[in-house]
């Protein structure tokens, strides 16, 4: 009798212990950005359009499996059309598709704990010997341990536990740390001779205060036990949040505002370019890492900025056909970019042409026109940015050019016919927004000019775009303090005055085939009108004039 009171008090002992333990298991996390979650799905839906696991692998080539939640893979399908995109998106652009295949298993709203309990068996089914597995995971690791979602796991790396009774469900579950989760992934992977890499999250659009340039950082939270998880586990770490953020306070905060589409966690499709690009320089960078062997290899652009001499600026045009267009024939189409150096101290400054006939301001972009001469620029560069001929017609079919009208924030998600895809459009002015502050973000001095005059006129009037173009262009340069030349205005003052003087039949003189392409000669007179309005409103780019 007397033992088992003795085995009854230790009984009572142990329990005690272990109802202290658990009421000394720290609180959850606490979501301090606010961020609403737009991506969450049914598991049943989930699982019915997930690829089975491994089912890309070609032959005996590995697969890079990705482990993540909305900031890697948005909404069930993850193909962007709420208008946002997870980097893993985008990561097997990157690589040799020939030797590895990449699948992207992450899940919008997934914690840790989420993740591992629920998706992770079915992704470890399809993992083999000599695959890869990068888990980011961390963003959902926050909230009630037992309702609502109860996706939170315990702060730290440590090996606290807690029971806990789901209280819409009844489920119970045991909770464990942020680490102790990182730390299963990890023997589960090695178990099956594959090669897990850890990273941190994805930064948020969050500043240390309202003055601040400095982005908020997790590397007294998930990047630095991710990372400590790592190190004891002799696997590579990759802090991807340290990469990006480092990005984005060059960028700035009006350019980081596009990073991210609907909050402040939830990156756009330039945001979700930026963290694979930080994500793939992590992997390049990471000492020994042989997946590093099955990246494509990087070709430099040799072409942008080639023509640039020492201690020289470059002064770069882009635009559309009035810009650039055969620009061969002295009795056929050019544009006035292929003639503009002519009026230029060549010896000072070269002129470099990178317009392209048929764009609009959105294709230039979508097409990575711009990005090449974004990474061209240098400190003391110039760009001429002249668009509009062609930004109003279709938007999602067609030729699929168009943009909204105005100069505004306003953006819609349309589902593109000629590609299935979804794709976020802004308003014209912003794309002349986002020109505008890439080459001030890079030291350079963009000048921003209204279309060329078509040869198309009422009664007697030569035609203007001051209610729509002109107006949406002057916008964009007031709002970022760019410089602006009516080149419209210029023009169409001097092509007003021949058709007055000499008629109508000298103004056709300018224009070649139709009434938008000009001639050598039309192409030339509106050189001179950029001339005359970057003097007019005391531009640099003027001191390189001849």
């Amino acid at each position: 009798m007397k033992r088992l009171c003795n085995v009854c008090i230790l009984l009572f002992f142990c329990g005690y212990l272990g109802l202290n333990a658990q009421n000394q298991v720290a609180d959850p996390m606490k979501d301090v950005n606010l961020v609403i979650d737009h991506t969450l799905d049914s598991i049943n839906k989930v699982r019915t359009v997930r690829p089975e696991a491994g089912s890309t692998r070609k032959g005996d080539n590995p697969v890079l499996f990705l482990v993540g939640n909305s900031t890697m893979r948005t909404g069930t399908l993850g193909n962007g059309n709420n208008g946002q995109w997870g980097w893993g998106y985008y990561m097997l652009e990157y690589f040799d598709e020939n030797r590895i295949t990449v699948e992207n298993h992450a899940l919008g709203g997934t914690s840790s704990r989420t993740f591992y309990n629920r998706f992770w068996p079915d992704v470890l089914k399809g993992i083999r010997k000599g695959d890869w597995v990068i888990i980011e995971l961390g963003h959902n690791d926050n909230g009630p341990y037992d309702s609502g979602r109860a996706r939170a796991s315990i702060p730290g790396i440590g090996k606290e536990t807690l029971d806990v009774t789901i209280q819409e469900t009844g489920v119970q579950e045991t909770v464990y740390t942020f680490g102790e989760y990182m730390r299963k992934f990890i023997n589960d992977i090695k178990a099956k001779g594959a090669y897990p890499i850890l990273m941190s999250l994805t930064p948020r659009n969050a500043w240390e205060d309202a003055d601040s340039t400095i982005i908020t950082r997790v590397n007294e939270t998930y990047g630095l036990w991710s990372k400590q998880v790592a190190k004891k586990a002799r696997i590579p770490f990759i802090d991807l949040n340290e990469i990006t953020a480092r990005k984005f306070e060059k960028f700035g905060k009006e350019k980081v505002k596009t990073m991210f589409y609907l909050d402040r966690i939830h990156t756009s499709a330039f945001g979700a370019r930026v963290n694979v690009e930080s994500a793939v320089e992590g992997i390049r960078q990471s000492k020994g890492l042989k997946l590093a062997d099955y990246l494509k290899p990087v070709v430099p652009d040799t072409v942008t900025g080639s023509s640039r001499k020492k201690g020289c600026p470059v002064l770069f045009t882009i635009g559309d056909s009035t810009v650039k267009n055969a620009d061969k024939d002295k009795d056929g189409m050019w544009g006035w970019g292929s003639v503009i150096h002519e009026l230029f101290d060549t010896n000072r400054i070269t002129v470099e042409n990178h317009a392209m006939a048929g764009r609009s301001a959105r294709t230039f972009l979508d097409e990575g026109r711009w990005d090449k001469v974004y990474n061209a620029l240098q400190p003391g560069d110039f760009v001429l940015i002249q668009f509009g001929h062609n930004d109003l017609g279709d938007i999602n079919i067609g030729k699929a050019r168009g943009e909204l009208k105005g100069a505004g924030e306003e953006s819609k998600v349309y589902l593109m016919e000629k590609t299935g895809k979804y794709q976020v459009i802004y308003t014209f002015g912003w794309y002349l927004r986002k020109f505008i502050r890439d080459a001030q973000e890079k030291g350079a001095v963009p000048i921003v000019l209204s279309h060329t005059p078509r040869n198309m006129w009422d009664n007697g009037q030569i035609t203007r775009n001051t209610s729509s173009f002109g107006t949406w262009t002057r916008q964009a340069a007031e709002a970022t303090g760019a410089y602006y030349v009516d080149l419209n205005r210029i023009t169409a003052d001097k092509l007003q005055v021949i058709g007055y003087e000499q008629g109508l039949k000298w103004v056709g003189e300018y224009f070649k085939n139709d009434h938008t392409h000009t001639s050598w000669k039309g192409a030339l007179l509106n050189a001179e009108s950029i001339v005359e309005g970057l003097k007019e409103v005391n531009c640099p780019l003027a001191d390189f004039l001849k």
